[in-house]
């Protein structure tokens, strides 16, 4: 065999051997083609990072709300009014023996008529309901429904009307969805304020705003019977929000929703701060009661923008109270309360709120241009209209 010969028997295989190769391939792809559950089926992005992909694209307000939401509650309450416009009959008719032995009934527009009305509240604790006192106070029967759609009877632990706030334990077996409480101390004017509830019982209406003011004296806003300071928000607390949380950006509690301002000013949403609530929880759970220190004086704050200062001022004193036995005057200025510079009303009323009763503390007071010092031991509320 000569050199050509050879050549061109070597150069025939390897093209047989190319060819054979272009063959599989093409048979390869085609098979492809027409099998395209082998192919196409197997995805190119890992699932789990699609996954993750969707998640981080969810705003900080459904990640909050996804965090709390099943924890959120709808409370209904029925309580019966009774009226008392009888007729000249009325002693016998409000006797339930002679209702009953003479077979009398009361007339329709006398009979108690039953008042349903609805609210919201979270779990915080096992099978424990935080809510606003106003939401179940005078209530003779509570429901309360999870975001699940189950419901339970409620009993209620304790309220408190002087903090509006109250506890409800749920008649039932868990597990509970709980929310996380947060640090009412920690957050700060211009952050995210998420507003969740269930008014008119539909599930977690959620409203967002910033928080614009964080020590609102309920005097401010008109209301002289209670006793806390409040978050200040512009997220809506709709009709029957009443109890809800107030989340931040994280999905923390750090409010209850309490109030909202109409009229002049509407727009405007209060809640509870969630360190004072949870104070005011354990003392319901523990006692069924709060203790609230009081040394019986009404405090006016006065601000004078020539000079950018403040005094707080005693405004009245409660006859026969720690105060008025201690010597303190209307018109005195409060100086200091313990070791506290006094700056406003609420530097007081935390001040002897912390000092518990039944133990002396200093008040330090400005009186015409004496500076006068005093021991006075406060007492619980209850005690001053004894």
């Amino acid at each position: 065999m000569n050199v050509r010969m050879f050549l061109k028997a070597i150069f025939q295989t390897k093209f047989l051997k190319l060819s054979f190769k272009r063959l599989f391939f093409l048979f390869y792809i085609s098979l492809g083609l027409f099998n395209k559950s082998n192919v196409i089926s197997q995805p190119i992005i890992n699932q789990n990072l699609d996954e993750e992909s969707k998640i981080s694209k969810r705003s900080f307000i459904t990640k909050a709300v996804n965090k709390t939401g099943a924890s959120v509650v709808t409370i209904d309450t029925q309580r019966f009014v009774k009226n008392n416009q009888l007729s000249r009959d009325s002693r016998i008719l409000l006797d339930p023996y002679f209702e009953r032995f003479f077979g009398l009934q009361l007339p329709p527009e006398n009979r108690p008529q039953i008042e349903q009305s609805q609210g919201s509240g979270f779990i915080f604790g096992d099978g424990l309901v935080m809510t606003n006192a106003h939401v179940v106070n005078g209530s003779e029967k509570l429901i309360v429904g999870l975001s699940n759609g189950s419901k339970y009877k409620g009993k209620l632990i304790g309220l408190d009307l002087l903090t509006d706030l109250a506890v409800i334990k749920l008649k039932g077996k868990g597990p509970w969805p709980k929310a996380i409480l947060g640090d009412s101390t920690s957050i700060e004017v211009g952050d995210w304020a998420i507003a969740v509830g269930n008014p008119y019982g539909l599930e977690n209406t959620v409203t967002l705003g910033i928080i614009s003011n964080l020590n609102r004296n309920v005097s401010q806003l008109g209301i002289y019977d209670k006793k806390f300071e409040l978050i200040q928000t512009d997220a809506a607390i709709n009709p029957g929000n009443s109890g809800g949380p107030l989340l931040n950006s994280k999905g923390e509690v750090i409010g209850i929703n309490t109030l909202i301002r109409s009229g002049p000013g509407a727009g405007l949403s209060f809640a509870i701060p969630i360190n004072k609530a949870k104070n005011i929880a354990s003392q319901l759970i523990k006692n069924g009661k709060v203790m609230h220190p009081m040394i019986g004086i009404n405090l006016i704050d006065e601000n004078y923008f020539e000079t950018n200062k403040s005094i707080v001022k005693v405004g009245y004193v409660v006859p026969n109270s720690p105060a008025a036995k201690s010597g303190i005057l209307i018109n005195d200025i409060i100086l200091k309360v313990g070791k506290t510079n006094i700056n406003s009303s609420s530097d007081v009323i935390n001040e002897i709120s912390n000092n518990g009763i039944n133990k002396f503390i200093n008040i330090t007071l400005k009186r015409k241009n004496k500076i006068i010092k005093l021991n006075v031991k406060p007492t619980d509320i209850t005690n001053l209209s004894k």
